[in-house]
C-alpha cells in the first residue's frame, strides 16, 4: 500500500515556488483521474490547458448559460462544433445542444473535461470584448420578432404560421403573435388530442392555434431553456423568466409551468415596460369619483385602498397614483410581490418568503427608511393591516390592495382580520372598488339595439343614481354601441381596456358604524350611495352610454 509522506513545515517557511509545484502536481493527478473516467465510460476527453480558445468560439454560448450548465464552447468552425463539459450526460445539456443545432448547424462533439479546464474557459470569457455580442444560444432577438411585424392580424394567421414553422420559429411566432395581437398572457396547454395555444387579450382568453402533440417535448424544452428552468423536472411546478429587448420597449416574459394529465402546462405573462406610463387622468375616473379620489390622494396621510379580484387593475391604479405623487421632494417606497414594473424615482422592494421577508416584516423595515408615501402590494393578515393602519395615523400616506368584491366590503374585511375599529375609521381616506371592461374598437364601432328586458334593467340601475353625485341621465334617450370586428382589433370588436369604479370616501355616518363594530358591506354601500357614490355597475353603464364599452361587458364583470 503506497502512502504519501507527510511533511511538517511552518507555513512561513514554504516558498511560493514550492506551493506552486504542489498545486501543479495535484492538478495533474486530478486531470489524470478525469482522463481515466473518460476511458472507462467511452467518452472523448480533452485537456484544455494547452488548447487555443478563440473569442468567436466562446460567443456561441453566453457565459451565464456556460456557468449554469458547466458547458463551454472549445472550437466552432463551418464544419464542426466542439464543446466541453464536466457532466456531458446531463439531460439538460442534451436539450440545450439540440436547440443550438437549430440555430448553428454542424457536427457536434462533447468532450469530458476537468474542473480545471472548465475554469480556464471561464477565465477566457473575461477577455471577450464588451461590445455588442452576437445573439447566439437560446434567446429571442429583436430581429426574429421583427420578421413577423405587421404580418399577424388574427388567430387564423397565427395557426397557419405555426403549422409551417420549425421548432425555433415556432416559439418565436408564439411570442410575436402575442405581441402583435396585444395579448397579456400566452397559455400553452397539453391535451389528449394536441397542444392548445390560447392568448389572453384585454382580460379574455381566445384559442389562437392547435399544435401537434408530438412537438410538445421539444417546445417545452425550448421554453424551459429560454427561461432558465430545469428541463428534467416535469413533476413539480417551476417559475422562470427571460427578457426580450426591443428598440422601443422591453418585454419581460414570466414563465410558469405545472404538471397536468397530458404533459406540463405553460403560461407566459408578457410585461411591457411601456405600460408603466399610465397617468392618473387616464384611468377613466370621471365626475365626483375623479374629484373625490384626487382630493384624497393629495392628503399627506391616511390610507387609499384598491379592492377587486385578481386581474381587475388594482396595481395599475396604484401605480398611476404613485406616478401622480412622484416628486423630487417626496420619498416613495413600495413593497411588492412581485415587482411588476420598474418606476423611475421610486424605491421598490420585493418580498421573499424564503428569507422570511414578508409584507409585515418588509413594511416594518420600510417605515424605518423615513418615507412619505408607502405602497404595500396587498394586505392579507392582521399584522400587516395593523402596521399599515398605524403608519397611516402617524403621518404616512399608505396605498395598498385588499381582495373584496366591492369598496364597502373592505371595511368588514379589515374588521374580520382583527383591525381595531377606533384606529381603522380615522386611518381610511378612500376605498376604490374597480373592474376592467374592454373598450369598443374605434375603427368598427356602430350603434347597437338592446332587448327591451335589458333596457328596463339598465333604466332601473341608472334611476338609482343619487342626486348628490351630480350626474343626470335622460332615461328616455338611451343609445348604445358595439364593435362589429375588423382587422385593427383581430375581429374581436374590442381594443384595449378601461376601468369602471366606485369611490367610497369616509364620512361621519360610516365612521359611526365602524366605531360601533356593526359595519356590514350592504349598510355601508347604502350610506355611500346616499352621499353621492356611483357604483361600479352605474359607472360602467355611463361609459356604455358614452360609447366607450358595451352593456354586455359591464354586466359580465360587475353584475
Amino acid at each position: 500500500m503506497n502512502s504519501k509522506p507527510i511533511i511538517h513545515l511552518a507555513s512561513e517557511e514554504i516558498s511560493e515556488k514550492f506551493k506552486e509545484k504542489i498545486h501543479e502536481i495535484e492538478l495533474k493527478e486530478r486531470e489524470h483521474e478525469v482522463e481515466q473516467i473518460a476511458l472507462a465510460t467511452g467518452l472523448p476527453y480533452l485537456n484544455v490547458q494547452h488548447f487555443p480558445l478563440a473569442q468567436e468560439s466562446l460567443r456561441l454560448i453566453p457565459e451565464e448559460d456556460a456557468r449554469r450548465l458547466k458547458l463551454v464552447p472549445l472550437l466552432v468552425n463551418e464544419q464542426e462544433v466542439r464543446l466541453g463539459s464536466t457532466q456531458p450526460n446531463n439531460p439538460e445539456i442534451k436539450d440545450y445542444v439540440d436547440n443550438l443545432k437549430q440555430r448553428r448547424p454542424g457536427h457536434y462533439l462533447i468532450y469530458l473535461i476537468s474542473d480545471n479546464s472548465l475554469e480556464i474557459v471561464f477565465k477566457a470569457y473575461t477577455g471577450l470584448a464588451k461590445t455588442r455580442s452576437i445573439k447566439t444560444g437560446v434567446t429571442i432577438s429583436e430581429n426574429e420578432i421583427k420578421k413577423y411585424s405587421g404580418t399577424i392580424k388574427d388567430f387564423t394567421r397565427v395557426n397557419d404560421m405555426l403549422k409551417k414553422a420549425t421548432l425555433t420559429e415556432l416559439v418565436t411566432i408564439l411570442i410575436a403573435g402575442a405581441l402583435e395581437l396585444r395579448a397579456s398572457d400566452i397559455h400553452v396547454e397539453a391535451e389528449e388530442s394536441g397542444i392548445i395555444v390560447r392568448y389572453r387579450i384585454d382580460g379574455s382568453l381566445y384559442v389562437a392555434a392547435n399544435i401537434k402533440q408530438e412537438l410538445w417535448p421539444q417546445i417545452i424544452s425550448r421554453l424551459k431553456l429560454l427561461s432558465k428552468l430545469k428541463i428534467n423536472i416535469t413533476e413539480t411546478p417551476q417559475d422562470g423568466r427571460f427578457t426580450i429587448h426591443l428598440s422601443n420597449d422591453t418585454i419581460e416574459v414570466r414563465v410558469s409551468t405545472i404538471p397536468t394529465a397530458y404533459g406540463e402546462s405553460v403560461v407566459m405573462r408578457l410585461l411591457r415596460s411601456s405600460a408603466t406610463g399610465l397617468n392618473f387622468d387616464d384611468l377613466g375616473l370621471t365626475g365626483k369619483a375623479y374629484d373625490d379620489l384626487k382630493r384624497e390622494v393629495e392628503r399627506p396621510n391616511g390610507m387609499i385602498m384598491a379592492t377587486g379580484p385578481t386581474g381587475s387593475g388594482k396595481t395599475t391604479t396604484l401605480y398611476a397614483i404613485l406616478n401622480k405623487l412622484n416628486q423630487s421632494d417626496t420619498k416613495i417606497i413600495t413593497l411588492e410581490d412581485p415587482i411588476e414594473y420598474k418606476l423611475k424615482g421610486i424605491n421598490q422592494s420585493q418580498v421573499d418568503y424564503s428569507k422570511n421577508y414578508d409584507f409585515a416584516r418588509g413594511l416594518k423595515a420600510i417605515l424605518r427608511q423615513d418615507p412619505d408615501i408607502v405602497m404595500v402590494g396587498e394586505i392579507r393578515d392582521f399584522e400587516t393591516a395593523d402596521i399599515a393602519i398605524n403608519a397611516a395615523l402617524t403621518g404616512h400616506l399608505v396605498l395598498s390592495t385588499i381582495h373584496t368584491n366591492s369598496a364597502a366590503g373592505a371595511i368588514p374585511r379589515f374588521l374580520a382580520m382583527g383591525a381595531k375599529p377606533f384606529l381603522l375609521a380615522p386611518a381610511i381616506n378612500s376605498i376604490i372598488g374597480q373592474r376592467l371592461v374592454r373598450r369598443i374598437c374605434p375603427d368598427c364601432k356602430e350603434e347597437f339595439s338592446l332587448e327591451p328586458e335589458t333596457l328596463n334593467r339598465i333604466k332601473k340601475i341608472l334611476s338609482e343614481i343619487s342626486p348628490l353625485s351630480g350626474v343626470k341621465v335622460d332615461l328616455t334617450k338611451l343609445n348604445f354601441m358595439h364593435g362589429r370586428g375588423c382587422d385593427k382589433c383581430a375581429n374581436l370588436g374590442y381594443k384595449g381596456r378601461i376601468g369602471i369604479y366606485e369611490i367610497m370616501t369616509m364620512s361621519s355616518e360610516i365612521e359611526k358604524l365602524i366605531f360601533a363594530n356593526k359595519a356590514s358591506a350592504v349598510e355601508l354601500e347604502e350610506i355611500a350611495v346616499r352621499n353621492g357614490m356611483i357604483t361600479m355597475v352605474q359607472d360602467g353603464l355611463l361609459k356604455a352610454l358614452a360609447g366607450i364599452t358595451t352593456v354586455e361587458e359591464v354586466f359580465r364583470v360587475a353584475e
